[in-house]
């Protein structure tokens, strides 16, 4: 028999939580939305979807490709029609692209139909991760340092608008996961304090 202080896993009781309701990832690039999200899908037991993959599927050509063709805004449009699509197909983790939830109309959706989770990681972390790669349409400027502390500062206060914040840093990704599960469960009420007096 079952010990009534056993602590609960707290991972089916988020799931049963979420309903239909998605775990949307918003941040900045490099933030680390696409490895989190991944393996917070898997500790959930569910699907994982890639926002920015999805509307380059529904394109037909690369994000850099989109935006060197049709712009900013042209994407933006695209974007916000595939996440509301994505969001109908819940429960499921979803990472989004850093500029998403700028959007008001997706930010109403995810608000809606999801619990969205912010990973906040500080400026020299997200500049050393977006070095490494070449493929971030919104850097090439003359100072891609600059954009991105100009992109921090307009995006942070939208971001902390999201449900629950966890700070992304350098740390096993297998860490961060963990207090995804916590933060979650504790955002819901569900996991092993809600056990507490049964």
């Amino acid at each position: 028999m079952l010990e009534m202080n056993t602590p609960a896993k707290p991972e089916a009781a988020i799931v049963a939580a979420l309903g239909r309701r998605s775990i949307v990832l918003v941040g900045m690039m490099g933030a680390g939305k696409s490895s989190v999200g991944r393996r917070l899908a898997a500790r959930l037991g569910l699907g994982f979807v890639d926002a920015d993959s999805e509307i380059e599927a529904a394109a037909g050509m690369s994000i850099a490709d989109i935006f060197a063709a049709h712009g900013e805004a042209a994407f933006r449009s695209g974007e916000a029609r595939v996440i509301a699509r994505l969001l109908e197909g819940g429960p499921q983790v979803m990472a989004t692209g850093g500029g998403a939830i700028m959007n008001p109309e997706t930010r109403a959706a995810i608000g809606a139909k999801a619990v969205s989770v912010w990973l906040n990681a500080e400026y020299d972390v997200l500049l050393r991760r977006v070095k490494r790669r070449t493929d971030r349409p919104m850097l090439k400027t003359a100072d891609p340092a600059e954009t991105l502390k100009r992109l921090l500062a307009e995006r942070n206060p939208i971001y902390a608008q999201a449900h629950v914040t966890l700070h992304s840093r350098d740390a096993p990704h297998e860490a961060i996961v963990s207090e995804a599960i916590a933060a979650l469960a504790a955002y819901l009420g569900v996991g092993a304090q809600s056990a507490v007096g049964v």
